[in-house]
C-alpha cells in the first residue's frame, strides 16, 4: 500500500510543494483546496432597525455524530481514536483505483436505532450519492453521502431547559429533525503555518457518520446547548454514538441568522465545527448580537462560514458563501439502494433475517431514553424534575443513585441531595467521573445509614465523606470510632453544655421568651460548636427549649 501512495505522490509532486500529505513510513506532496457543504436559509434580507428588540434569532443545527463501529462505513479499517497517522487506513480509504465499498450492516442499525428513537420515519428504501468537492483530506475527490433519499426523515428531539426567577422551572420545547442521513467522514487536515505544509492524517476517513439536520426553529444558543446535550445523551444511550466531543465523535454546525417577528428569515451564517456544548451556546449568541449591531448600523449581513475563537469569545470570518459551488451530486454506481424491512413477514422469500435489517427487531430493542427515565425517578421516588435532570446527565450518577437507595432506609428526597451536592461536588472538584469515585455506593450508603440512626449528625457525617475521600477503603464506622465522632447523647452532659450556653447570652433568651423562636437555632449552633458537632440536635432542641420557656 505504502508504494501505491509514494506513486501518487510522485504524480502530484509538481502541482504543489507547499502541501504534504503523511502516509505509513513515507511522506508525499498533494495539494489542498478548503472547501464545504452547506444550506441556505432564506435570502431576503431584514430591514435595519433603530430598535434591537424588534430582531429576533433564528437557528438552525447540522450534527455529525461519529457511529459506535470497530470498522468503517464502506470498509473494513479499524476505527480508533489517537493511532498512528495513517495506520487504520485500506486500500478503498485511500481510494486506490479498482477498489469497491462494501456496506457495514452495524452503521445501517445504528442509524435507524437512532431514526426510531427521534421519532423519525425510517425510509424502507434509502440511496447512496457522490458529493463532488476536492480537498487533500478526501482522496476519492467526493464524499458518499444520502443527498436524495435518507435513511430517516421527519423526526422529533424534545428537550428541556431550566426557566422561571429561580431557574427552577422546567421548560420543554421540540426541534424538528429534517432528516439523518449516512455518509463518510473525510480525514484530519494538519496545518503546519511555520513550515507552510499542511498533513495529511487518513484514519477518519471512511469512518462512518450520521448527520442529523434540524429545522431553524431555535432562538438563541441556550436552547440549541440543550438539544445537542438531549441528543447527546440519547446517542449515548442508544449506544449509536459515544459522543464525546472533544474526540470529534460529534461536531455542529450552527446556521444563525436574524430577523422581524413575522417576515422571512435572514440572511444566514453557519459557524462551522463547534466541538463543545459549552462553546455552542457562547458562538451562537455572539453570532445573533453581531448580525443585529451589522444591522442597526445599516450594513449588510454577508452569507458566510465562520469559526468561533474560544479563547475571544467570537466568531470569525472563514469563506465567503455567495458564491454557491455546484457538488455534482450522482447516483453512487457501486451501491445499490439499501433496504431495511419492518419485519420477518416482509422479508423476502429465501433471504435470511440474520442478515437483513429489521426495523422491528431494533424497535423492541431500544433501551430507556433519557426522557423516560427522567420521569421514571421523579415518579418512583418523588425528587423535583431538576434533580432528575443533574442525575441523568452524569454518566452513570442515576445507578449509583439507586444502588445507594437499595442499601440505606434513608428517603429518596434525603439521599438525593447527598448524591448530587456532596458526591458530584468533590467530583466536579476534582475532574472525576461517577465511575472514579472512591466512595462507593455501598459506602456511602452506610453512611447515611448511621446518620439516619442517629448515631452522628449531619455535620459530623459530612466530615466523615470528607475523610473517606482522602482514605479510600476506609469505612465510614472505621472514621467514626478512630476519630470518637459518635453522636453525644449523654443527657447530663448535654443539660450542663446547654446551661452554660443559655448563661452566658442572657440576650438571646430574653428574646426567645419574648417570641422569637428563631433565636434558639443559634443557641443550638453554639452547643454544637461545644461538641464539635456531635450533639443530639433532637435532645438539645429539647433542653434549650425546656431552659429558656
Amino acid at each position: 500500500m505504502a508504494a501505491s501512495y509514494v506513486a501518487a505522490g510522485e504524480l502530484l509532486l509538481s502541482v504543489n510543494k507547499r502541501t504534504s500529505i503523511l502516509y505509513p513510513k513515507t511522506s508525499c506532496l498533494i495539494r489542498g483546496i478548503n472547501t464545504t457543504s452547506f444550506r441556505r436559509h432564506s435570502e431576503s434580507q431584514p430591514r435595519a432597525k433603530s430598535d434591537p428588540q424588534l430582531l429576533v434569532g433564528v437557528v438552525g443545527l447540522e450534527i455529525h455524530a461519529q457511529i459506535s463501529s470497530n470498522t468503517k462505513l464502506f470498509s473494513g479499517s479499524q476505527v480508533r481514536f489517537s493511532a498512528p497517522p495513517n495506520s487504520l487506513v485500506s486500500f478503498f480509504d485511500g481510494s486506490l483505483p479498482g477498489t469497491l465499498p462494501v456496506l457495514n450492516r452495524r452503521c445501517v442499525e445504528a442509524a435507524v436505532m437512532t431514526g426510531l428513537a427521534l421519532n423519525c420515519t425510517i425510509n424502507r428504501k434509502s440511496l447512496f450519492d457522490r458529493k463532488h468537492y476536492f480537498y487533500a483530506d478526501l482522496p476519492a475527490g467526493y464524499q458518499i453521502t444520502q443527498q436524495r433519499r435518507p435513511i430517516a426523515v421527519d423526526g422529533i428531539l424534545t428537550y428541556s431547559l431550566h426557566g422561571g426567577r429561580k431557574r427552577s422551572q422546567v421548560i420543554r420545547k421540540t426541534a424538528t429533525i429534517k432528516q439523518i442521513q449516512l455518509e463518510q467522514d473525510s480525514g484530519k487536515s494538519l496545518h503546519d503555518d511555520v513550515h507552510g505544509q499542511t498533513l495529511i492524517d487518513l484514519n477518519r476517513a471512511g469512518v462512518g457518520l450520521m448527520e442529523l439536520v434540524m429545522e431553524p426553529e431555535m432562538s438563541c444558543g441556550e436552547e440549541a446547548a440543550a438539544a445537542v446535550r438531549e441528543l447527546q445523551l440519547i446517542l449515548q444511550a442508544l449506544g449509536t454514538c459515544q459522543g464525546n466531543m472533544s474526540e470529534g465523535q460529534m461536531r455542529v454546525d450552527a446556521n444563525v441568522s436574524v430577523h422581524e417577528p413575522g417576515e422571512p428569515l435572514g440572511v444566514r451564517t453557519e459557524v462551522k465545527n463547534i466541538n463543545s456544548i459549552r462553546f455552542l451556546a457562547k458562538a451562537i449568541d455572539f453570532e445573533i448580537r453581531r448580525q443585529i449591531d451589522v444591522l442597526q448600523r445599516g450594513g449588510r449581513v454577508q452569507n458566510e462560514t465562520r469559526a468561533y475563537d474560544s479563547k475571544s469569545g467570537e466568531t470569525i470570518p472563514m469563506r465567503d458563501k455567495e458564491g454557491l459551488q455546484d457538488y455534482r451530486f450522482m447516483p453512487e454506481p457501486n451501491l445499490p439502494p439499501l433496504m431495511v424491512y419492518e419485519d420477518n413477514a416482509s422479508l423476502p422469500s429465501g433471504i435470511d433475517a440474520s442478515q437483513m435489517v429489521v426495523v422491528q427487531k431494533i424497535r423492541e430493542g431500544l433501551p430507556e431514553l433519557p426522557s423516560v427515565k427522567r420521569d421514571r425517578l421523579v415518579q418512583t421516588y418523588g425528587i423535583l424534575p431538576e434533580h432528575s435532570f443533574t442525575l441523568v446527565n452524569e454518566d452513570g450518577l442515576v445507578e449509583y443513585f439507586e444502588a445507594v437507595l437499595k442499601a440505606t432506609k434513608k428517603e429518596p428526597r434525603k439521599v438525593i441531595g447527598w448524591v448530587t451536592n456532596e458526591l458530584l461536588g468533590h467530583l466536579k472538584q476534582r475532574d472525576m467521573s461517577v465511575s472514579q469515585s472512591p466512595v462507593s455506593a455501598p459506602a456511602l450508603a452506610e453512611l447515611l445509614e448511621l446518620q439516619e440512626t442517629g448515631h452522628i449528625s449531619s455535620s459530623v457525617a459530612k466530615r466523615v465523606l470528607q475523610e473517606m475521600w482522602r482514605s479510600p477503603g476506609t469505612t465510614a464506622l472505621q472514621i467514626i470510632q478512630e476519630q470518637e465522632l459518635g453522636l453525644v447523647s449523654d443527657a447530663p452532659q448535654l443539660h450542663s453544655i446547654c446551661q452554660e450556653v443559655v448563661d452566658s447570652h442572657p440576650e438571646e433568651v430574653q428574646a426567645i421568651r419574648n417570641g422569637n423562636k428563631k433565636v434558639l437555632n443559634k443557641l443550638m449552633g453554639l452547643v454544637q460548636r461545644e461538641t464539635k458537632g456531635r450533639a443530639d440536635p433532637v435532645l438539645v432542641r429539647a433542653i434549650l427549649q425546656e431552659k429558656t420557656s
